[in-house]
């Protein structure tokens, strides 16, 4: 049985070897067809800038450009685009030097008789001002060729030049490179064979009679185990030394090869530290813009602790889903506030026609007009031009003022321009003011109230909350709490709400900030700037129709 068993340890690590050595091979084929490519590409990217910045080439491309009239082809043909494509092909072996103005009608061609025809590859995102490297197939056939816009003296693209090699010729020295791979693989093989005859009966002993079969099994189950759940298992013995943690926990908490290192020496925030060691139980924390939950246990085996496991679950899509639904039911809230008053008041109309009362009811209809289909209750509201802030803010105000809130619109309130995402906008600004009507409710101050200011800074959305309430007195809102926390502690959201709000805004290059902890005359003052979250553009003047 024992030469058997080592017959086929043999064959099977030779089969092992021999696919090792195909795959190696393969690969580095495979990378060496890429940097081939990957030089050819870089060749004539690097020629067609060269020739685009040549300032007898952007001269003439502009002025032809700049005329009306159709490009001369007799004259291009021995003009000097011609001539200097032509020069340019010759010294870098080039299959093709082309150039075309900002129609995409050659200028310079290898092929004279094709000058003032247009390019046969897409020449439009070139001319927008990209540079473009790719594998096309055109009239000279497939090349790897790089396009690059021409610019005038303003920087306005005005034409492209075409650098282009042939396929054929960009593989060359693939066949001797065949060879020295074909004999470097032979040559493994022949050593392979050599090294495990020589290792077969130590190899044997070292295995104590467990086939190979068993390992791989072994080696399978612990991976499938660990790396086969979405969850996240970072294992710590009790000397805070890191000894298990798979790819999901690596993910989430961005670590880089944990194993064997201490956790002290991780970096990890501290509600990651106090869940890991048992300081905490069922505890989130966000972790850069992941929001977690943190399940720790003891493991413990014949009475004796081993340390401690930490299950990781992200659930950061599952709370950016909740704003997104408090978002929607709040639009909902409004629109049907808006519907039934819109109807209410289409009740009137058809009831001052039928009394003959037209005058009246053109009269109604005017202030409709003016004020608009429903009055939300928020004083300031005509401040606001965007239609989704001013829809947004006039549903909040029928929920605060459900709840014993006036929320209003502060005079500063400035916005050039609409709202494009919404969504961002809508999930920060909806925190505050659901943080600062549920503050305004729990403080003592008469009349409750929560005011809101809106700032338009170029294509940013700037927005200050500010309440009625008790103030955070030493509170640090922008910390996420942990479940063991008090429920007095989340009026001003110190739970996930305001951190998750700030990561949003940092993600827009903004951030979100404390301005004033509150006052004898007021409560909480917070602000955040979203970038990118306003179209200047889209503003027109108020005397525009």
């Amino acid at each position: 049985m024992r030469p058997r068993f080592a017959t086929r340890a043999l064959l099977l690590h030779l089969a092992t070897v021999t696919l090792v050595v195909v795959l190696c091979t393969g690969v580095y084929l495979l990378l060496a067809v890429q940097q081939l490519r990957a030089e050819a590409e870089s060749t004539a990217l690097g020629i067609a800038r060269t020739l685009a910045e040549d300032p007898q080439v952007r001269a003439e491309v502009a002025r032809i450009s700049a005329s009306d009239q159709a490009p001369d082809a007799e004259a291009l043909r021995d003009g000097d685009l011609q001539r200097i494509s032509a020069g340019v092909t010759a010294r870098t072996g080039a299959l093709f030097v082309v150039i075309t103005d900002d129609h995409g009608i050659r200028l310079a061609h290898p092929t004279p008789s094709r000058i003032g025809e247009e390019v046969s590859t897409p020449y439009q995102e070139v001319l927008a001002g990209e540079e473009v490297v790719d594998w096309q197939t055109g009239t000279l056939g497939d090349s790897a060729r790089a396009k690059v816009p021409v610019r005038d003296d303003a920087g306005t693209p005005v034409g492209e030049v075409s650098v282009g090699f042939e396929r054929a010729g960009v593989f060359d020295d693939l066949p001797p490179l065949l060879t020295v791979v074909a004999a470097t693989a032979v040559g493994a093989l022949a050593l392979a064979v050599l090294a495990f005859l020589l290792l077969r009966r130590r190899w044997e002993r070292l295995t104590l009679g467990v086939q190979p079969e068993e390992l791989v099994a072994l080696v399978q189950n612990q991976a499938a185990v660990l790396n086969g759940v979405d969850d996240g298992v970072l294992a710590v013995d009790t000397h805070g030394v890191v000894r298990v943690s798979n790819d999901a926990a690596d993910r989430l908490l961005d670590l880089d090869s944990p194993i064997g290192r201490r956790l002290d020496d991780l970096g990890l925030p501290r509600a990651v530290l106090d869940a890991v060691t048992g300081a905490r139980i069922g505890s989130s924390a966000v972790v850069d813009d992941r929001m977690l939950y943190l399940d720790s246990r003891p493991v413990v085996r014949e009475g004796q602790p081993l340390g401690h496991v930490l299950i990781l679950r992200d659930r950061t899509d599952l709370v950016a889903l909740t704003e997104r639904l408090e978002t929607v039911r709040t639009m909902t809230a409004a629109l049907r506030v808006q519907r039934h008053e819109f109807a209410n008041r289409m009740h009137v109309v058809a009831g001052l026609i039928d009394a003959d009362r037209t005058s009246d009811a053109r009269s109604f209809l005017g202030e409709l007009v003016e004020r608009g289909s429903v009055a939300f209750p928020v004083a300031g509201l005509s401040l606001l031009t965007d239609p989704f802030l001013h829809s947004f803010l006039g549903a909040k105000g029928v929920e605060a003022g459900e709840r014993g809130v006036t929320l209003r619109i502060a005079e500063e309130t400035q916005l050039i321009g609409t709202v494009i995402a919404a969504e961002d906008v809508a999930a920060v600004l909806g925190n505050l003011v659901d943080n600062a009507v549920t503050a305004a409710v729990a403080g003592e101050r008469t009349p409750r109230w929560v005011e809101v200011a809106v700032l338009g800074d170029d294509d940013a959305l700037v927005v200050t909350v500010s309440d009625s309430g008790a103030g955070l007195g030493d509170a640090d809102p922008l910390t996420p709490r942990t479940a063991g926390d008090d429920a007095s502690d989340r009026i001003h959201g110190h739970g996930l709400g305001i951190p998750l709000s700030r990561e949003i805004a940092r993600r827009s290059g903004g951030d979100l900030w404390v301005i004033d902890p509150g006052g004898p005359d007021h409560g909480a003052v917070f602000a955040a700037r979203l970038g990118g979250a306003v179209d200047p553009a889209s503003a027109q003047p108020k005397d525009q129709p």
